[in-house]
């Protein structure tokens, strides 16, 4: 038999009812925030077109990605903590896991060509402008969506041609792949490798460019004399450094509990929904407090909408 829907699990070890309530609050509140917030940046960037240049163009597309990076996966945890609706048809699941890979990938794509347009604006900024153009970085996000995507269906299609004849309780919040792999009735040792080869490749290549072009960043900052021209300098780039500590390391986090020998389940699932809920969330702390441009077009934006009153 050939199975048709799978179970999501859950927290190991969090099944009670006080616990699923504390889980649904919090899940909740932290998906709304998150969508919310990064739509807010969406909708300034488009009514500002003081904004319409390179770094907030990625920024704008970043904050996409992370919308839609949690709105495939936080309604279906709600649907199971809220309402014990816990099973999920087979091609939703598959769905659901394909696009979960691709938009991390995506956003492993999108975060190298942040960090390339960083390096030109310290490295070559009076060339910047003609060297980044608005037409340049659309094609730049562009081929960062099309290999997000595209770089997903190998491993996608090795696991759906597996046969699934008998366990269908996925030990997670969601359908991940590690998680849905072990459910079928083959042996998977060849999908696995492939799966983590796959995994590795998008996550440390776009991560050795990134450090590459940091630490050259890093070595011209501290040539700069005088401690305002390395501040600023610091300050051009610092957000974005943040942004990528925050992905790049969650990720490895979750691989290495996946890969240590006697980590517990709990561990397991805690790490990769960390992982899908945590960098959104810091991305839009990040880019709301610490970028000036943004707030100043958010509050301008407010003020012509009349949520502010006029003096303020």
């Amino acid at each position: 038999s050939h199975v048709t829907e799978f179970t999501i699990l859950g927290f190991p070890g969090l099944q009670d009812q006080e616990s699923k309530t504390i889980l649904s609050v919090v899940f909740l509140a932290v998906y709304l925030l998150t969508v919310l917030g990064n739509l807010l940046i969406v909708v300034v960037f488009a009514v500002n077109e003081s904004l319409h240049t390179p770094m907030y163009i990625l920024i704008c597309n970043l904050a996409i990605l992370d919308i839609s990076l949690i709105s495939i996966t936080i309604p279906k945890m709600l649907a199971v903590f809220m309402f014990d609706s816990k099973f999920i048809s087979f091609g939703a699941c598959f769905t659901q896991m394909f696009f979960f890979m691709s938009l991390g990938t995506t956003e492993g794509f999108l975060l190298t060509v942040m960090a390339y347009d960083r390096y030109l604006a310290i490295f070559h900024p009076l060339c910047y402008s003609t060297m980044m153009t608005n037409g340049l970085v659309m094609r730049h996000v562009l081929w960062c969506w099309a290999g997000g995507f595209l770089s997903m269906l190998a491993p996608l299609i090795l696991v759906v041609r597996l046969p699934f004849c008998g366990p269908d309780k996925v030990l997670h919040c969601f359908c991940d792949h590690s998680s849905v792999l072990r459910l079928a009735c083959a042996i998977i040792v060849i999908n696995s490798i492939l799966g983590l080869t796959f995994a590795l490749s998008v996550l440390l290549i776009p991560l050795t460019l990134i450090l590459l072009s940091n630490v050259k960043i890093v070595r011209l900052v501290l040539q700069i004399s005088g401690t305002e021209g390395r501040a600023k300098a610091f300050s051009t780039c610092g957000s974005h450094l943040l942004v990528i500590s925050v992905f790049f390391l969650t990720a490895i986090g979750v691989y290495i509990s996946y890969r240590v020998p006697g980590t517990s389940a709990v561990l397991h699932v805690m790490a990769a929904v960390f992982q899908n809920v945590f960098p959104p969330l810091v991305n839009l702390i990040i880019f709301c407090l610490r970028t000036k441009e943004i707030r100043d077009s958010l509050v301008k934006t407010l003020k012509k909408s009349r949520v502010f009153p006029k003096y303020m």
